[in-house]
């Protein structure tokens, strides 16, 4: 091996990770293992999102040299499975522990049949490698709930390789033989044989300087669904690598307010031509439009059968469909936030109130009748549009426990229910 590999190597850590879950009308912790690479002299970790969330509750690092640490999330961004963390620096100095961080490459140089490296703790082994090749560099793969519930993978392609992935080497480096990091690795299909999956270095490197710097990523939403248009240009009347088919459009969003329809192609986006004849060629387009500033005017030129459109938007935040969760566990009643994107996705006319996610048998909630899928629109005369409000109501009640009428929304029809202590 080389010196630059040797390198990488100690750059390499274990991550391990206590967090809260929300389930069942309870909360609860678990444990999690995964891997990570340093990235900075100082110390930022970069790893997968679904190995270190938000809901983490205390995290550890593993160093090559077999000292523990601690560290903290910087950012997160589930729409890459990318997670930032950094090294509690007071520690290490305070312990006198050094350390190295791993020298990026450019992924794309990469070809198929080169070979690279999977570094990281499979099953909790650390300091582990596995060798194969790149099998292919510009792999579309996405997943609408593939982190933790979260969609990833819209807005960028994927590596794909043969080296073994298995659950622990998440969030760890992707290597070339002289040891420059070219992906972080991410996942492997269940049941195959040699197909994981790495986000690319360059993706990795400019989402983590976004997630050091902000510790999230704002991108903007058009609401639009796009699709292929390969075998189908000559029902559209299209010539080749010409245009993007639009597959669907989301309820309420700045696009189908502005007119846009499933089966019309856009052709141009503010003037700029557009090409969505692969599947490889739609990442790229969802990521020039999650490019632009939040509130900016965009205009399509669209294809509708004959006609030719110009349909003008403005872009609103891009958001998950997944919301904050909480447990109240004296009721035994674990809800989620209500989204825009979940409001849309079920047809909901705002996104106000919570979403049961469990009860807890023989606890307040269960013996009212609330039960999951529920939706909590107000408690007593208090309107509850945010999570805070119904946080709020708790504290009171834990101070003062009263009954509590509740209004919730089950297969679109309002029931009551009342929550006794």
């Amino acid at each position: 091996m080389s010196r630059g590999f040797n390198r990488l190597l100690e750059a390499v850590v274990r991550i391990d990770v206590s967090e809260i879950e929300f389930e069942a009308g309870s909360k609860r912790f678990t444990g999690g293992i995964g891997s990570g690479v340093i990235i900075s002299a100082d110390g930022l970790i970069l790893t997968n999102a679904h190995v270190a969330s938000p809901q983490a509750v205390t995290i550890s690092v593993t160093l090559a040299n077999l000292e523990r640490v601690s560290a903290k999330l910087v950012g997160w961004d589930h729409w890459t499975d990318l997670a930032v963390l950094r090294l509690d620096l007071e520690e290490m100095q305070r312990r006198k522990i050094k350390f190295i961080a791993a020298e990026f490459g450019d992924s794309s140089e990469l070809y198929a049949g080169q070979t690279v490296y999977a570094v990281g703790t499979p099953y909790g082994l650390e300091r582990t490698l596995t060798r194969g090749i790149i099998s292919n560099t510009n792999r579309p793969f996405s997943d609408t709930r593939g982190v933790r519930g979260y969609e990833t993978g819209l807005f960028n392609n994927w590596l794909q390789t043969d080296a073994a992935i298995n659950p622990g080497n998440s969030g760890g480096p992707l290597v070339t033989e002289n040891g420059k990091l070219v992906g972080i690795n991410s996942r492997a299909y269940i049941g195959a044989e040699n197909l994981g999956f790495a986000i690319p270095a360059n993706v990795a490197r400019r989402v983590a300087a976004t997630l050091a710097r902000e510790g999230g990523i704002v991108r903007s939403y058009l609401g639009l669904v796009p699709g292929v248009l390969q075998d189908l240009e000559n029902f559209y009347a299209l010539t080749a690598n010409n245009g993007l088919l639009i597959n669907g459009v989301d309820p309420g969003s700045p696009a189908a307010r502005a007119g846009v329809r499933a089966g019309d192609v856009v052709l141009a986006l503010n003037g700029q031509k557009l090409d969505g004849r692969f599947p490889e060629q739609l990442p790229p387009i969802q990521q020039m439009i999650a490019n632009f500033p939040v509130g900016t005017a965009v205009g399509l030129t669209v294809k509708r059968g004959a006609q030719s459109l110009a349909l003008t938007m403005v872009t609103e935040k891009l958001e998950s469909r997944v919301g904050e969760e909480w447990a109240f566990e004296k009721w035994g009643l674990s809800v989620r936030k209500v989204t825009r994107a979940f409001a849309r996705e079920n047809q909901l006319t705002d996104a106000s109130g919570v979403v049961v996610l469990g009860v807890q048998p023989g606890y307040p909630a269960a013996e009212a009748g609330l039960a999951r899928g529920d939706l909590i629109t107000k408690i007593g005369s208090a309107p509850v549009a945010e999570l805070g409000q119904l946080k709020s109501i708790y504290a009171r009640y834990e101070k003062k426990p009263e009954p509590q009428l509740v209004e919730a929304q089950r297969n679109r029809h309002i029931s009551l229910y009342v929550i006794k202590p």
